[in-house]
């Protein structure tokens, strides 16, 4: 027999007048939460922009064509500060009980997350800036669709509206690049460059996906540790096999060493900080943060490549940043809350060592709404018996 019970802690929903009601959405549209989470998605903007440019230096200036040598420089990174800390913790936590448990996984996301990175820089030698920078949307609705089932996330007609601001945003900025003739990177196999971006875009959607779920039910060391460790196994055997006659090529000197430097030092940053934006929101917020990233990347270009102005760029700007605001003033609810898996995984380890209980009656699980927002102090909840 299913039973269906719904509770609310604070004041019913129905008791609450229209004036009270508009009010308590106005404060969270401006909120202290909502400011330093919009902040530091625009802090994962700007290294993404930082990433570019130097990207750029390095392929324009520099000719170095070397975009899995410049991954693999920032797994080490990873290797070093994240792997050799689970290497000498202890207990659950520890490097080997973690390799022992889920090895198999880690080495799977690694390979999608190293993958994700060379195909989207693969595919500008193919098409246009204005198709990657359409076309790399194609995350978020994988991000959504992913969050959907398998994070059982339940959104509400408030993050869909958000969530379309943000792309018209980003249409408008495409506009402009069609009406300014930056169409730079055209090739004669342009559907081919298409396809590498929709790939990317797809495995970084599935890379999202598993990122929030570990940092948010694990442990954000565990997760960059893992992927120092199998990336940069990996990445070091794609670049044995695919850049090796390219880092021969390359003329090095002490300014290609620093944008190297660089290039590693902001890639490795966007990975530190990303889980703790993401633990403090979700894979969805995260990527509609990142949206602004190619419009830093076009300002910066006003003064460094003389690029032409258009106010379609501004526009852009303050549409991704409404559609950031209006997808921020709700919280989106889960089927079952990221606690419980908690709660089921040390349940099931305890029940693995305890010799099992005889009992006559079977107990069912149970399943809970539970609203995203930990900061609040309301919570609804809709309990199946």
């Amino acid at each position: 027999m299913i039973s269906v019970v719904s509770t609310v802690e604070n004041l019913p929903r129905d008791a609450e007048s229209p004036s009270d009601n508009m009010f308590t959405r106005f404060k969270n549209m401006f909120s202290r939460d909502l400011l330093v989470t919009l902040a530091l998605g625009q802090v994962l903007s700007l290294l993404i922009c930082a990433i570019g440019l130097t990207n750029k230096y390095l392929v324009d200036d520099f000719h170095a064509n070397t975009p899995v040598f410049q991954s693999f420089l920032n797994y080490i990174l990873l290797f070093l500060v994240y792997t050799t800390t689970l290497a000498v913790r202890q207990g659950e936590g520890n490097l080997l009980a973690i390799l022992k448990q889920r090895w198999w996984k880690y080495m799977i996301l690694g390979f999608i997350d190293i993958e994700a990175n060379y195909l989207i820089l693969k595919a500008y030698q193919y098409t246009t800036l204005s198709s990657v920078q359409l076309l790399d949307c194609f995350v978020i609705p994988v991000v959504l669709l992913l969050s959907w089932f398998f994070l059982l996330v339940r959104y509400k007609a408030v993050h869909i509206l958000g969530t379309l601001l943000c792309l018209l945003g980003i249409g408008c900025m495409v506009g402009a690049d069609v009406l300014l003739g930056r169409q730079q990177g055209l090739g004669e196999q342009k559907l081919f460059g298409d396809l590498l971006v929709l790939g990317g875009a797809t495995l970084f959607g599935i890379s999202n996906i598993c990122e929030e779920f570990i940092v948010k039910n694990m442990s954000r060391v565990e997760f960059l540790g893992m992927m120092g460790l199998f990336g940069s196994f990996f990445c070091g055997i794609q670049l044995a096999i695919m850049e090796h006659k390219e880092l021969l090529k390359v003329r090095w000197d002490w300014q290609l060493g620093l944008l190297y430097v660089g290039f590693s030092v902001f890639m490795f940053s966007l990975y530190s900080l990303m889980p703790l934006v993401m633990k403090r929101t979700s894979a969805t917020s995260v990527n509609l943060s990142l949206l602004t990233a190619d419009l830093y990347s076009l300002f910066c270009g006003l003064f460094l490549f003389h690029y032409k102005f258009s106010c379609l760029y501004l526009l852009s700007f303050f549409i991704i940043i409404l559609g950031l605001v209006v997808y921020s003033s709700a919280s989106p609810y889960m089927v079952q809350d990221p606690r419980v898996y908690k709660q089921f995984r040390n349940t099931f380890n305890q029940s693995a060592r305890d010799p099992p209980q005889h009992s006559h009656r079977v107990m069912e699980p149970s399943v809970t709404y539970t609203s995203l927002d930990l900061e609040s102090g309301e919570e609804s909840s809709l309990r199946v018996i």
